[in-house]
């Protein structure tokens, strides 16, 4: 391991955030890791690294989640994702990854502005075709960049579902569509020894993490945590768009 000081101060940084989403949030601000890793090792990298990481934190979050999650919405939501992933790998030599920032950075704002307005009156996107579509773009986006997320929020807050079962869903779908990215990631040959590694050494920050988001999830009310919800997205959002620019 050649990595700097530099790398290893923002490795820790983001696998804390990341591990903090994944467990009380919805996996929503986690999205911001990968673009500030890339600042050292690039983007193909980055995600690379973060993959066994991200799995290593579901696995505990899935622990402290299991037999909450609406098992219709997964249903409705993992054959889209799944297609989603595909596309991903097939066109993955040929991707503009400055593009689908854009749209997902605009489409995030957009929704969370729209949901903290209008005190998240949405309605209208519960429709399941909306769910298929916003499943199918989670996992494209998460192959690509583990930005699955704003995708996947996009669908899940407008269901209006108690605190608990809306994060046991969404920690749910994220793990899986993480288990079906580990395939085609070796595949591409995208997982190696030193990023394995890396991934050892990070750890016990994921670890971290997933602990601090469970506590802090729990000292907030329902009506909090989803404008915390909404506010992280529209961050995530001017993120992307800050990177695609």
């Amino acid at each position: 391991m050649t990595e700097g000081w530099e790398f290893w101060s923002i490795a820790v940084i983001g696998v804390l955030i990341t591990g903090i989403s994944k467990s009380g949030f919805a996996g929503g601000i986690g999205v911001i890791t990968v673009p500030l890793m890339a600042l050292q090792i690039g983007p193909l990298r980055a995600a690379a690294l973060m993959l066994p990481l991200l799995i290593i934190m579901d696995i505990l979050s899935v622990r402290a989640w299991w037999g909450k999650q609406v098992k219709a919405l997964l249903w409705l939501l993992l054959p889209p994702a799944a297609v989603g992933i595909g596309i991903g790998y097939l066109l993955f030599d040929y991707l503009n990854d400055q593009i689908l920032r854009m749209i997902l950075g605009w489409m995030s704002i957009l929704f969370g502005l729209w949901g903290l307005l209008k005190g998240m009156k949405l309605g209208r996107f519960t429709s399941p075709w909306v769910g298929r579509v916003c499943g199918g773009v989670a996992g494209f986006t998460s192959f690509l960049a583990h930005a699955g997320g704003p995708p996947l929020n996009f669908y899940l807050i407008p269901q209006q579902l108690p605190r608990e079962k809306f994060l046991a869903t969404a920690v749910l779908f994220l793990a899986s569509i993480n288990l079906m990215k580990l395939v085609p990631y070796i595949a591409l040959g995208q997982i190696n020894s030193d990023n394995l590694v890396i991934g050892i050494v990070l750890a016990p920050i994921a670890w971290l993490g997933v602990k601090l988001g469970l506590k802090i999830q729990h000292l907030l009310s329902d009506v909090l945590f989803y404008r915390i919800i909404l506010v992280l997205l529209m961050l995530v959002g001017i993120k992307l768009i800050t990177d695609a620019i």
